[in-house]
């Protein structure tokens, strides 16, 4: 089943190449949609795709990356998108 989400990720997440392994999780997912900072340090997605591949992309937004930390993820479910990518902005 396809769901759409917003995603906001709380922790050390700017400033530590977090936005760039959203991306490439996202790609080897198949997710779609887009991550970009927020002015209060979050991290703010907006992802799409098969509901499976969303529960292994937010347990990897909880790994993150050697750099990062992040310390809780708040969902929303959201209408359908339809992005064509998954971009940073």
């Amino acid at each position: 089943m396809n769901k759409s989400l917003i995603l906001e990720v709380h922790g050390r997440v700017q400033g530590v190449g977090f936005r760039y392994f959203v991306q490439r999780k996202a790609t080897e997912l198949s997710i779609k949609g887009f991550v970009k900072n927020k002015y209060n340090e979050t991290v703010y997605i907006e992802a799409e795709g098969v509901e499976t591949n969303l529960k292994e992309f937010i347990s990897a937004l909880y790994l993150g990356n050697s750099y990062s930390r992040t310390d809780n993820i708040f969902t929303q479910e959201q209408p359908w998108q339809n992005f064509g990518e998954f971009s940073i902005k």
